[in-house]
């Protein structure tokens, strides 16, 4: 079976003050309280959220699951 890619994200700073917009898609990726860490799929659509908030959080790592 293949493989499939995984991406840690860490949200480093507060949605409080940001567009709702931006702390829904915290809510989509799983985050919303400082120094939370998910670990996702690593997907087209993954990237994008991740892209939107790109201020926010921090890619932790990339690797294979």
């Amino acid at each position: 079976m293949a493989e499939k890619k995984t991406i840690t994200v860490r949200q480093i700073r507060s949605a409080n003050r940001k567009p709702q917009v931006q702390a829904a898609t915290l809510r989509g990726l799983g985050l919303g309280k400082i120094r939370r860490t998910r670990t996702l799929e690593d997907t087209p659509a993954v990237r994008g959220m991740i892209h939107a908030v790109q201020h926010l959080v921090e890619i932790v790592e990339e690797g294979k699951q």
